[in-house]
């Protein structure tokens, strides 16, 4: 690979060709740190001699994962959420999803522990309630890592991870466990979680959704992880995957990746952008 330092290079083709795990898809800056803190963690004196270490199975899966980043939380991101509650879901609520006249679907790509899915599924479930007709909608929730998954579909917190969560939503839709919060099962029986690689060449859309065709997609605080040229494939399936007319959500540090792209910005500076072709 051009333009990174020798042995960060050799890091990469010992990955592949040792165990078939491509690192080349991530940026330089968080690949180099992600290195940087296993090696010392593992007590390696030298970038070589962590080399070395990758040789193992186990220890390479391991490097990968961490370079996942897992951090998340219900309702991270406020202003979204807001923009979601009071403009977005129901406008979609109200066609009843384009797609399919009974069932708006959603995906929530890069779900770490699920936290973003509750979230929606929390929102779509209280819009349902204020309406004279329920709102039939689907949630599917992909990511790489199945430790993860498992976590989601546990749908259990520390409290830390609810601190944006209303009062009267941790109420209704959590139950205390000691120390964590258990997500009800009316609540995580509405979310479908599965395994999906956002960069698979053979796979556009999850499995699990048959032929993709989502109403609202959010994939926020991934995009930034990845090279310039993983992210145009990613942002390239994921606009596959909306219908016309569809909505897309990122982070904001992503904001400006997508406006690149083509995708056209519902709002400044909203972080929230729709499939117009």
């Amino acid at each position: 690979m051009s333009g990174i330092p020798p042995e960060m290079d050799a890091l990469v083709e010992r990955m592949q060709r040792a165990h078939g795990l491509d690192l080349g898809v991530y940026d330089l800056g968080h690949l180099g740190k992600t290195v940087e803190k296993q090696r010392l963690a593992k007590g390696c004196a030298t970038l070589t001699a962590y080399l070395e270490l990758l040789t193992d199975r186990g220890e390479a899966e391991g490097l990968v994962a961490s370079l996942a980043n897992h951090h998340s939380e219900l309702f991270r991101e406020p202003l979204l959420f807001a923009q979601l509650e009071q403009r977005i879901l129901p406008a979609l609520a109200t066609t009843k999803g384009v797609s399919n006249p009974s069932e708006l679907r959603v995906w929530s790509a890069g779900c770490a522990a699920g936290q973003e899915a509750y979230s929606l599924a929390i929102l779509l479930l209280e819009l349902s309630q204020g309406r004279d007709a329920p709102v039939p909608f689907r949630i599917f929730a992909t990511d790489l890592s199945t430790e993860q998954l498992a976590l989601a579909k546990a749908g259990t917190y520390a409290e830390s991870a609810l601190r944006n969560v209303r009062l009267g939503h941790l109420e209704r839709w959590f139950t205390r466990r000691g120390a964590t919060f258990e997500a009800v099962p009316e609540l995580r029986e509405r979310v479908s979680f599965s395994r999906h690689d956002l960069l698979d060449a053979d796979s556009e859309c999850p499995k699990e959704s048959i032929c993709g065709q989502f109403d609202l997609v959010l994939c926020c605080n991934v995009l930034f992880y990845y090279r310039p040229d993983s992210q145009r494939v990613i942002l390239d399936k994921l606009g596959k995957c909306l219908v016309t007319g569809g909505v897309l959500a990122t982070g904001q540090a992503e904001r400006n990746t997508v406006s690149a792209f083509g995708l056209q910005a519902m709002a400044v500076p909203s972080t929230l952008f729709r499939k117009v072709r």
